[in-house]
């Protein structure tokens, strides 16, 4: 079985995306707004714990998601050893 590498890259980037997006929004729901930057805020440039940082990390993280899903399929298909279809 063959992964579609377009559709794998584009499902990890809105799953990544929608997920560091959500990430402040929990902590702000729990803990309140914090000047804390976690480890997502050194991955990523302007993340904070806050409505506008949780945009910023949207924004970074959905591009970082599709390159690594895209590569992840990509040596996938190349390491199964599968035919591609309509071959």
């Amino acid at each position: 079985m063959r992964l579609n590498v377009r559709a794998f890259s584009l499902a990890c980037g809105s799953v990544w995306g929608l997920g560091v997006f959500l990430i402040p929004w929990w902590g702000i729901l729990w803990d309140g707004r914090s000047g804390a930057v976690p480890l997502l805020g050194a991955l990523y440039r302007g993340f904070t714990f806050t409505p506008a940082g949780s945009v910023i990390g949207l924004l970074w993280a959905f591009p970082d998601g599709l390159v690594v899903g895209a590569l992840f399929a990509w040596l996938y298909n190349r390491l199964s050893g599968t035919t591609p279809s309509g071959a």
